[in-house]
């Protein structure tokens, strides 16, 4: 079982990309800003965090940066309403982004490609 925690501030985007994302082999925890996400990662082991750039208080990618402190192994989704130029290396190693607005196969691909590299990382 690979586990999601997914941070999205908007109740409706939050609902429909978790509704994409579902599948048997996914466990998917939603939270609606950065500080909540901290504090379920303190009680409860995520393998991946996916999350909104633009969020009320921390940002995003704040929230990953502090994700990655512990283990910058970790494996980091950002979505966001613009495209990132640069920058994603800064933030850490396994750290990719999509836009907002892509289709349902190119999340299901990301997460299919994150899902095999943790597959690889645990062998």
């Amino acid at each position: 079982m690979i586990t999601y925690l997914y941070v999205e501030d908007d109740d409706d985007i939050r609902e429909g990309f978790m509704a994409v994302m579902e599948a048997p082999h996914r466990k998917i925890v939603g939270v609606a800003d950065a500080e909540a996400a901290l504090a379920l990662d303190g009680h409860e082991r995520f393998d991946v965090l996916v999350t909104d750039v633009s969020l009320p208080g921390m940002s995003g990618s704040d929230l990953a940066r502090q994700w990655l402190v512990n283990d910058s192994q970790r494996h980091v989704l950002l979505i966001s309403g613009y495209e990132f130029k640069q920058g994603l290396t800064n933030i850490g190693t396994n750290v990719r982004a999509l836009l907002k607005s892509c289709e349902p196969e190119d999340l299901e691909a990301m997460l299919t490609n994150i899902e095999t590299l943790l597959a690889a990382q645990r062998q």
